[in-house]
């Protein structure tokens, strides 16, 4: 459950988690009047490792209030993971009276506060206080990071790539700002096929380095008509992916381009989910075909249960057929959720411009309906467009092998 309302600037932007419905409501009762705490969510259960880390990412918030009394072997479990993230997440243990024991085991795998029943209002701001002066100060003059934005489909072969590949080129003429394109599938990613592209190094190499080096970063990436492609492995990866350095190398990259497109494998993979979090748009591809209708329904659903409303992705349908018979309007009452957009069957121009490694222009129908999407995504205005003309009228460059 959500319980997000206007933060005042000394609340600690805050997850609970309480199995235990009384201290969870002994506490709730005494959140107003402390004012120290803004409840983001209220988990009702112990959540496994990969959920909490998802909704971490979604919610980003300060700290964690953490029911110890319940199971303290599984809270436990929960505060040495949060304490050892990168950076920690402070946790705040909950309990129905003051444990010596506990408070000392708790602080040892990491915790930062203990409070207890009945949650005294002073105790609880002094806790706040302390928290607040455990937090590094944010700078007063903070730069404007660069948008993330994904694709992903619930079904491989629906397009998503195409779509991520080619918006990328699309938000490059609509803005004229650094774009990169980058492929997260390890296992099959097909970005560098498309544009007839290779390059040394991947992303496998980004992660397995540990640090993104911003004066080497060129020996990573190839540009192709002015934006940078970091391509997959061309040997798929198939090992598990350290969260937390995706989280970095994402955070780094915002600080050198204005935009990052990303590729994603299909929705259910862990790597998608993890950048679903991170990003502000997002994009939900399925095509009007039955399987593929199946899946993204499915996929829906998931998103849903693991915190993601839908206002943070939106559904877009690949390859329409206008005699399927079969509309926007029909497609989103069977998911329960609007379609954003929708793109042409345009077989023969993406045949050309991937025979000859080009990104797509806006002389075709379905050209014309990723400009579209991209200017909805940039929010660029006619003036903007008319200034950057020059960009916009530019043909595809032919990419250098």
């Amino acid at each position: 459950m959500n319980l997000r309302r206007p933060t005042r600037e000394t609340e600690i932007n805050a997850i609970l988690i309480a199995p235990s419905r009384d201290l969870a409501d002994m506490f709730l009762a005494t959140v107003p009047r402390a004012r120290g705490f803004q409840i983001l969510a209220d988990l009702r259960s112990y959540p496994s490792q990969q959920t909490l880390e998802i909704r971490l990412r979604q919610l980003q918030p300060e700290a964690v209030l953490l029911d110890l009394s319940s199971d303290l072997e599984q809270a436990g479990s929960l505060v040495r993971y949060l304490s050892g993230l990168r950076p920690p997440v402070h946790v705040v243990g909950l309990h129905t009276h003051n444990d010596s024991e506990v408070i000392l085991r708790v602080v040892r795998l990491g915790a930062s506060e203990f409070l207890y029943a009945p949650f005294d209002l002073a105790m609880q701001q002094e806790a706040v206080a302390r928290l607040r002066r455990l937090r590094q100060p944010e700078s007063a003059t903070e730069l404007e990071h660069g948008k993330v934005v994904v694709f992903s489909s619930a079904k491989p072969g629906s397009g998503a790539s195409t779509l991520a590949t080619q918006t990328a080129f699309a938000l490059k003429r609509a803005t004229g700002k650094r774009v990169l394109l980058a492929d997260f599938d390890l296992t099959g990613g097909s970005v560098g096929f498309f544009l007839k592209v290779s390059q040394k190094y991947s992303l496998v190499d980004v992660l397995e380095n540990g640090a993104l080096d911003v004066n080497n970063w060129s020996n990573y990436t190839v540009t192709c008509g002015g934006v940078d492609i970091l391509t997959a492995p061309e040997t798929p990866f198939a090992q598990s992916i350290d969260s937390g350095k995706v989280q970095e190398i994402l955070q780094n990259l915002r600080f050198l381009y204005d935009w990052i497109v990303i590729d994603l494998p299909a929705i259910f993979h862990r790597m998608s989910l993890l950048a679903l979090s991170e990003a502000e748009r997002a994009f939900l591809v399925s095509t009007s075909e039955l399987p593929s209708l199946h899946l993204t329904r499915k996929a829906i659903a998931l998103l849903t249960q693991l915190g993601f409303g839908k206002d943070r992705f939106q559904v877009v349908v690949n390859r329409v057929n206008k005699r399927d018979g079969i509309g926007g309007t029909d497609i989103g009452k069977l998911f329960d959720c609007p379609v954003h957009a929708s793109f042409p069957n345009d077989y023969f121009s993406l045949h050309r411009v991937i025979t000859l490694g080009r990104p797509l222009a806006n002389d075709c129908e379905l050209g014309r309906a990723i400009e579209t999407l991209a200017s909805k995504i940039s929010g660029a205005s006619a003036a903007e467009k008319k200034k950057l003309g020059g960009v916009l009228n530019a043909k595809p460059v032919l990419t250098e092998s």
